[in-house]
């Protein structure tokens, strides 16, 4: 063999060990990024899926959450059966006995009674007149002042709230927190945390105490803290996220509500006028021709008509106020 087929087979080799190289970049290299690429993919997927632990932690917090809401809907339906008149005076704001509030209304009845009967009404009339002020007078001025106080409340509930936020923030405990409600809270709040404040001292749970506060104030506001602070008792979680989104929603219904009170004015006018509109024509009639209405307060058909008006007149009055009540 010569020396010029040397050079020649030589440079074949050369050749193909040039090509067979290439080829192995090509598709050998490939391969091995694709499976590097692949390993990657596979760790990120095993990342990413969740493990038996973290499955059974979930399923475990959610039925947890489940729990605490069905019981708290519970105790709620339970206190929502009947409510007692010792509770209706705690939730109007009052510190008097059952018996006083009783004897209150017998005084009432009879003053009526004797107004009546003195100003020439027959004893029919009189009677079912002071009957009607000692169940109905109290019971109403009761009503007016529980709902006057729960505004007040709902009014500086989210205040509150967030003074718990700032203070889960800066490290306090809750306990702390509601401490600094108690004492410088307006009123009602300041009543109603000083008797949750107090509880605990004893030995009451935040939940119990939670509970008392919302059987006093059944108010979704109270219901809505109760939840959160339930929940996170039980599951877990931010509890400075939660009451300040608790605090947000507040805010957001108090807004509502005095929208739909500026909306409804004109309809709560027009209720007002229709219905103060009889007795005031009555009420000038009597005036300028006294012997023209004589026959409604000496006879007894007159009296009965008396009675049936005033009946269909609360009637048309409790009508007018259930269609301009809005619930929300």
């Amino acid at each position: 063999m010569d020396q010029a087929t040397l050079m020649i087979f030589g440079i074949a080799v050369l050749a193909a060990i040039g090509i067979g190289g290439v080829g192995f970049v090509f598709v050998g290299g490939e391969s091995k990024s694709q499976q590097r690429v692949a390993r990657v993919a596979r760790a990120g997927k095993a990342r990413l899926a969740p493990s038996d632990n973290e499955v059974d932690n979930s399923d475990k917090r959610r039925k947890q959450v489940q729990d605490t809401l069905k019981d708290l809907e519970e105790k709620q339906k339970a206190q929502k059966k009947r409510i007692p008149l010792r509770t209706r005076i705690e939730r109007a704001g009052l510190d008097i006995e059952v018996r006083v509030f009783y004897i209150a209304s017998a005084v009432a009845g009879l003053i009526a009674m004797l107004l009546l009967y003195v100003s020439g009404m027959s004893m029919l009339v009189s009677v079912l007149g002071g009957f009607a002020a000692a169940f109905g007078l109290p019971r109403w001025f009761l009503s007016y002042l529980v709902k006057r106080r729960q505004k007040a409340f709902a009014e500086e509930f989210a205040n509150s709230i967030d003074v718990i936020v700032r203070g889960v923030k800066s490290g306090l405990p809750v306990n702390d927190c509601l401490r600094l409600i108690a004492n410088e809270a307006p009123e009602p709040v300041r009543t109603e945390f000083q008797g949750l404040v107090e509880a605990q001292r004893v030995g009451v749970t935040l939940e119990q105490g939670l509970e008392k506060i919302y059987e006093r104030m059944p108010l979704p506001e109270v219901n809505f803290f109760m939840i959160v602070l339930a929940i996170q008792q039980k599951t877990g979680g931010n509890l400075s996220e939660a009451l300040g989104n608790l605090s947000k929603v507040l805010r957001d219904r108090k807004k509502m509500r005095a929208k739909i009170q500026a909306m409804s004015q004109e309809a709560k006018a027009s209720a007002g006028i229709i219905g103060s509109l009889p007795p005031a024509v009555m009420l000038l009639i009597y005036f300028s021709s006294p012997g023209y209405m004589d026959v409604l307060f000496t006879t007894t058909a007159g009296n009965l008509i008396i009675v049936g008006s005033l009946v269909w007149m609360g009637i048309g009055v409790f009508i007018m106020k259930k269609m301009i009540d809005f619930k929300f």
